[in-house]
C-alpha cells in the first residue's frame, strides 16, 4: 500500500494518493508523512479529508506539524482544527508558539488561561485582534479577567476595553487598580470614555471621572449635554484642525505631534481664526501637494457637515450615503466642535436597526446580549404589547359573538385563513414602507405616491388569491376531503371576502406607518404592532358583511 501510494506521489497524483492513504490507520499516515518529500507534503495534506488529516496531525513531529499548518488556507486550517481536540490543540500551541496564532481559538486560550501558561499566552493574545480578544474576555471567568488583562500590552488592553460588552466592563473595573484604570482611560479617545460613563452605574461613574484630568472631565460634561440620540451625544472632539493660512509642511509637522491622540487624521478640518468651518482637507491631498503650498489653495470648500442637534440615526445615514470615513460636527454658529466616524455610524445604524426589529415584533429595547438577559427582564420587555393586543383582541371577539348565528360551520373554519392571509398582507406592506421610511427613501409626502402603488399590488394579489382560494374550497376541502356545507355560495362569499380582505389589509399595512410618521412616532413601534389586530378586526367585518348581503 506505501508502495502505491510512493507512486502516485512520484507522479504529483495527489488525489488517488489521498484516497490510498483513506485505507490506512492513522500511525501508518503518519509514518508515511515522515518520508513524504517536502514539496509533497502539504499537497498530500490537503488532498486528505479534514477528519483525518486532524488524527494524523497530532501524530507528526513538530517540524512537519508546523509545515502543514503554515501551508494551509485559513478555511483549510479550520475544518482540521475542528476535529482536533482542545487539549490537543493546547499540546500543538505549547510546542509550537509560532503557529499558535494560527489555530487558538477562544476555548484553547482559555485553557491555557486555567493552565496559567503565560510563557505562551502572553505573546499569543499580543498577536491578536481587540475583537476577537472582547470575546475571549466575555467567556471567561470574572476573577481570570484582572489576569487576562494584565498580560496585554497597554495600548491593546485599552483597544479591548472598548469592544467588550457592558457587564465585562462592569466586572473589569472593579477587579482594576486606580492606576491600572487610570492607564485606561488615558489611553481611550474620548468619545469611547463617553459612552463607558453613559452606560455604567453612578458607582462606577464617580470611580472613573475622579481618576480623569480636569480637562477630561470638562470634555465629558460637555458632550452629555446633548440630548441622547442627537450628533453631539456621538461625536469626538479629537480630529485634526488646520488654519487657511498654514502650509502644507507646517501641516504636517501638526499630524505628527498630534496624531498619536486623534480619532483619525485621513480628514482634517479648515477653520478660521474664529474656529468656523470652512473647508477640509484629506491626507491625499497634503502628500499630493508641494510643502509650500497654503492649505486655502488646495482645500475643498464645499463641505457637507452635521449639527450637533440633528438627529445621529441622520447622521448615521448621511455618512453611509456619501460613503465619509467621518462627518465635522458644527454649532448653530457653525462653530466646528467635533466629528463623527463611521465606527460610530455603524454602531448607530446597528443599535437602530435592532431597536426597529424589535419594536415590530412588539419588544422593548433592551441593550444586553441575548444570553445574558434574564429570564424576568425578557419577560418584563414582552409582556406590555403582549396585554395590549390581548384587550385590543377584544374586538375580533365581539364579532364573531355577534354574527356567530349567521356563520356556517364551514365559514367558521374560514375565518382563520381570512385573518392569517389579511395579517400577512398587511404585514408585507407595512415592514416595506417601514424600512423606506427609515431608509429615507420615503417621506410622509410620498403617501399618495404609495397608495397608488399599493392599489394596484393589491389589486393583482387579491384576484390571484381569490382564484386560488375558491379552487381550495371547492377541490380539496370539497371533494379531496369531503367536508361538507362547501357549496358554490360559501366558496364564492370567501373568496370575495378574501379578495377585499387583502385590498383592505395592503391600505392599512402602507397607510398606518404614513400616519404614525406624520404624528413624529416611531412607525416600527406604533404601527407593526397594531396592523394585524387592526386587519383580524376588518376582514371579520368584510366577511360577516357580505354574508350577509348575499344570504340576508
Amino acid at each position: 500500500m506505501e508502495e502505491e501510494i510512493r507512486q502516485f506521489l512520484s507522479k504529483k497524483n495527489y488525489d488517488d494518493a489521498a484516497e490510498s492513504v483513506r485505507k490506512c490507520s492513522p500511525e501508518t499516515v503518519a509514518h508515511l508523512f515522515s518520508e513524504v518529500e517536502e514539496g509533497d507534503l502539504v499537497p498530500l495534506a490537503r488532498a486528505l479529508e479534514p477528519e483525518q488529516l486532524a488524527d494524523v496531525l497530532v501524530l507528526l513531529d513538530a517540524g512537519l506539524k508546523e509545515k502543514i499548518i503554515e501551508g494551509l488556507r485559513d478555511d483549510e486550517l479550520q475544518e482540521v482544527m475542528e476535529d482536533v481536540s482542545v487539549d490537543d490543540t493546547v499540546d500543538i500551541i505549547e510546542e509550537l508558539p509560532a503557529v499558535a496564532r494560527l489555530i487558538a481559538e477562544e476555548d484553547e486560550i482559555l485553557a491555557l488561561l486555567e493552565e496559567r501558561n503565560f510563557a505562551v499566552l502572553k505573546p499569543l493574545l499580543a498577536g491578536m485582534n481587540e475583537i476577537d480578544l472582547a470575546e475571549v474576555f466575555e467567556s471567561a471567568k470574572e476573577e481570570d479577567l484582572p489576569v487576562l488583562f494584565r498580560i496585554l500590552p497597554k495600548d491593546l488592553a485599552a483597544q479591548m476595553f472598548v469592544e467588550i460588552d457592558t457587564d465585562t466592563q462592569q466586572k473589569l473595573i472593579k477587579k482594576l487598580s486606580d492606576r491600572e484604570l487610570k492607564e485606561v482611560m488615558d489611553e481611550l479617545f474620548l468619545d469611547d470614555t463617553v459612552d463607558l460613563v453613559e452606560e455604567m452605574p453612578s458607582s462606577v461613574v464617580r470611580r472613573l471621572l475622579a481618576l480623569s484630568d480636569s480637562e477630561t472631565r470638562a470634555y465629558i460634561n460637555e458632550l452629555l449635554k446633548y440630548p441622547k440620540d442627537s450628533a453631539g451625544s456621538i461625536m469626538t472632539i479629537e480630529f485634526v484642525r488646520f488654519l487657511p493660512t498654514m502650509s502644507v509642511e507646517k501641516a504636517f509637522d501638526i499630524i505628527r505631534e498630534t496624531a498619536i491622540d486623534k480619532e483619525t487624521i485621513y480628514t482634517c478640518y479648515v477653520t478660521d481664526p474664529e474656529n468656523k468651518l470652512i473647508g477640509l482637507v484629506t491626507a491625499k491631498d497634503l502628500m499630493l501637494a508641494k510643502k509650500g503650498a497654503l492649505i486655502s489653495d488646495i482645500m475643498e470648500e464645499n463641505v457637507i457637515y452635521v449639527n450637533t442637534k440633528d438627529d445621529r440615526e441622520e447622521v448615521a445615514r448621511k455618512i453611509s450615503d456619501y460613503g465619509f470615513l467621518a462627518i465635522p460636527v458644527v454649532d448653530d454658529e457653525r462653530r466646528l466642535v467635533g466629528i463623527v466616524t463611521v465606527d460610530d455610524a455603524i454602531d448607530v445604524i446597528e443599535e437602530e436597526t435592532t431597536e426597529d426589529i424589535e419594536a415590530m415584533a412588539g419588544v422593548l429595547h433592551d441593550n444586553r446580549p441575548y444570553l445574558k438577559t434574564s429570564v424576568f427582564s425578557i419577560w418584563r420587555k414582552r409582556v406590555p404589547w403582549l396585554l395590549i393586543l390581548l384587550v385590543s383582541a377584544t374586538f375580533t371577539g365581539l364579532i364573531l359573538n355577534k354574527f356567530e348565528n349567521m356563520l356556517t360551520t364551514a365559514m367558521l373554519a374560514c375565518v382563520p385563513m381570512l385573518m392569517d392571509t389579511g395579517g400577512n398582507s398587511g404585514s408585507q406592506a407595512s415592514v416595506t414602507v417601514i424600512r423606506s421610511l427609515a431608509l429615507g427613501e420615503l417621506t410622509t409626502k410620498d403617501a399618495g405616491k404609495v397608495l397608488w402603488k399599493e392599489f394596484r399590488a393589491s389589486l393583482l394579489l387579491a384576484a390571484t388569491l381569490g382564484v386560488a382560494c375558491f379552487a381550495k374550497l371547492l377541490l380539496i376541502d370539497k371533494l379531496l376531503f369531503g367536508f361538507a356545507g362547501y357549496d358554490i355560495v360559501t366558496c364564492l362569499i370567501t373568496s370575495l371576502a378574501l379578495m377585499c380582505t387583502v385590498v383592505m389589509a395592503k391600505f392599512v399595512g402602507c397607510m398606518l406607518p404614513m400616519l404614525v410618521k406624520k404624528c413624529k412616532l416611531d412607525p416600527a413601534a406604533v404601527a407593526s404592532p397594531f396592523i394585524t389586530t387592526i386587519v383580524d378586526a376588518v376582514s371579520l367585518l368584510i366577511f360577516c358583511g357580505l354574508s350577509l348581503l348575499i344570504l340576508g
